[in-house]
């Protein structure tokens, strides 16, 4: 029998599966709950897609943070894979993997060894995705994916649940709020006339073009440091 902190390690899964029931919990505390149970160093869990919107709820440090973001602005990454295939993405050793070619360039100089991906479903309904990262070169048996799986089932419930009621679990407000850039898509879209997925489609272009993130380029395009133009033979730049 294993023990964690005088908890036997069914009896901390338990732990976790009532803390991630309970309405009291706070979406920033979902994370933590995976860092409890399984050897990784750090834990994110994001909303994906159309039903609930793109967005880390929560992140147990700013690496988990980073990575998240960077695959929302990438468009690739094993959260995407997981949500897409619906099944857990296990990558032992990440540096080996080739689907992933923009991510893992960007996290080449990261101290990162493997990486774990596991949805966040609701029945058919694809919510999002829980991402683990580990230091060290880890793989989880079969019993660990088992109990992630459970966690983020329950995180699905908890999402989807506290969304139709209005609840803080999806509260734009939270730190890893996406609102920002909804904000500068409209300023783009206004200054361009484009189309919403054109307009943010131009936000990560100029974010991939200077190496920065979509969301510190979205914040300069809302204080109107950034300004997209379109010159007299149709082409767009910025404003000098």
């Amino acid at each position: 029998m294993f023990w964690i902190g005088g908890k036997t390690l069914e009896s901390s899964f338990q732990d976790a599966l009532d803390m991630l029931t309970d309405a009291a919990t706070p979406s920033s505390a979902f994370g933590w709950q995976f860092l409890n149970l399984l050897p990784v160093n750090g834990a994110a869990v994001s909303t994906l897609g159309e039903i609930l919107g793109t967005e880390t709820v929560s992140a147990t440090d700013h690496q988990s943070a980073r990575l998240d973001e960077l695959q929302f602005d990438l468009g690739e990454g094993p959260c995407w894979e997981a949500l897409h295939l619906m099944r857990p993405v296990l990558e032992p050793s990440l540096r080996a993997v080739d689907r992933w070619p923009r991510f893992v360039e960007a996290i080449d100089r990261d101290a990162i060894s493997s990486i774990f991906a596991f949805p966040v479903t609701l029945g058919p309904l694809r919510l999002g995705a829980v991402d683990l990262y580990s230091t060290h070169p880890t793989e989880l048996n079969t019993d660990q994916t088992r109990k992630a799986t459970a966690l983020a089932e329950v995180i699905g419930k908890r999402l989807l649940r506290d969304a139709l009621t209005g609840a803080e679990s999806h509260d734009e407000t939270s730190a890893h709020s996406r609102r920002t850039i909804h904000q500068a898509t409209g300023v783009v879209l206004a200054q361009l006339s484009l189309t919403p997925e054109d307009a943010e489609l131009m936000i990560q272009g100029h974010a991939f073009a200077t190496n920065r993130s979509m969301m510190d380029v979205a914040g300069d395009i809302v204080a109107g440091t950034i300004i997209f133009v379109r010159g007299a033979d149709g082409g767009i730049g910025l404003s000098s």
